[in-house]
């Protein structure tokens, strides 16, 4: 039955970090921008022969170098290591379903702004279907998020301050490449900043009120 548990849970994270890649190809479709945590993927991508996945696997590589150096000696521990190494084949996966999304919906361009809108709502929803459905199983976390814990961790700091700053550290590094490739700012713009501000909001009602721990009771034996 343990097995069969850690079976279930691992398939619901797979199936979040689907429904994440999903909501952030829908809220690139939107041509609004996109979300702070693959803004730089983004602005690389359109700027490069290289895809949204490849860039985002790249990217994540770099954390995950990143947690390992700050889990370095004293900083962490054998199961930090296990926990972060953990981390490669999930970003190849996230990666994979990235690009496979953009090429599934690679026709959805909005004609006007009112759909664009739209387009842009609906992913931050589905984005914010995947995190719930990442996060409520407890078996594993994206480099992002890693690197955020393993930041604050090591700094004696709150983990939702440090998530800020890297966010905003994330879009200001989009915003320099950008402004380096094309001399004007590319896949920064009001989308970036409603994601940004909304998504947090949509998971904690989902997480709460909707995706609870008795209507996901069946899938997975949700910890306390």
């Amino acid at each position: 039955m343990e097995k069969e548990s850690l079976l279930k849970r691992y398939l619901i994270f797979i199936v979040g970090l689907y429904f994440l890649a999903l909501g952030i190809t829908l809220i690139v479709h939107s041509t609004l921008g996109t979300t702070p945590i693959s803004s730089m993927n983004y602005v690389l991508s359109i700027n490069t022969s290289f895809s949204l996945g490849t860039w985002t696997f790249v990217v994540n590589l770099i954390m995950i170098l990143i947690q390992l150096w700050l889990t370095q000696g004293r900083y962490g521990t054998r199961k930090d290591t296990i926990e972060i190494l953990l981390q490669i084949p999930f970003s190849f996966i996230f990666s994979a379903f990235i690009d496979l999304n953009m090429w599934f919906i690679q026709d959805l361009v909005p004609v006007n702004y009112g759909m664009a809108m739209g387009i842009l709502l609906v992913g931050c929803l589905i984005q914010s279907v995947g995190v719930v459905l990442e996060i409520k199983p407890r078996v594993a976390m994206m480099s992002a998020e890693g690197l955020v814990k393993y930041i604050a961790r090591r700094c004696h700091k709150d983990f939702g301050n440090i998530k800020v700053y890297v966010d905003v550290s994330l879009v200001c590094m989009a915003v320099l490449i950008s402004l380096a490739f094309t001399m004007r700012i590319e896949g920064v713009r009001e989308g970036s900043v409603i994601a940004a501000c909304i998504t947090g909001y949509i998971v904690k009602f989902l997480n709460y009120h909707v995706m609870t721990r008795k209507m996901l009771y069946r899938l997975i034996p949700v910890r306390h």
